[in-house]
């Protein structure tokens, strides 16, 4: 890349995300939906979160794609709504695995991570069991890239500042 030329910041693909699940519910949230809660009471009982505060967080997370809002109506009640991870909200689970990962690591207490992924089972449905972790690879199916194999380039939505 041209050295004089500068890629603008404002075109990020790591702020759009932040916009949608930087707050820290909106990763909880999706971090409990994955982990299959589907109602607004699973939601708040599991987090202690404020009723105001998560039902904004779900509208926003709703707004932005991540959820869908499904009715739902237990006889004699009001319909209510269920909350169900899209694709692009499935698609998340390996940046909450990311963050587990480096918290495990650098936040986790001294006897060690309150939480393990593992793997439930191989492609022949045998038990694995093993820990999960999250690994970069290139598509040439190159693994285990150190920072300093890694590094950005211009996409092509790359736009750049005038200089």
């Amino acid at each position: 890349m041209d050295e004089k030329r500068r890629l603008d910041p404002a075109n990020c693909s790591v702020a759009r995300s932040l916009a949608v699940v930087g707050e820290r519910w909106s990763l909880l949230i999706v971090r409990e939906a994955v982990d299959g809660a589907r109602r607004f009471g699973e939601f708040r009982s599991r987090l202690g979160i404020a009723s105001n505060l998560l039902s904004a967080r779900l509208d926003s997370l709703v707004a932005a794609g991540v959820l869908d809002r499904v009715p739902y109506q237990e006889p004699g009640d009001r319909q209510r709504f269920e909350y169900r991870l899209t694709p692009k909200g499935t698609d998340l689970r390996p940046t909450l695995l990311a963050l587990l990962e480096w918290g495990d690591k650098y936040l986790a207490d001294e006897e060690g991570p309150g939480i393990v992924v593992r793997h439930t089972a191989t492609d022949e449905d045998e038990p694995c069991d093993e820990p999960v972790s999250i690994v970069l690879e290139c598509a040439a199916g190159h693994t285990h890239l150190r920072s300093g194999e890694v590094y950005r380039a211009p996409g092509p939505g790359a736009r750049f500042l005038p200089a």
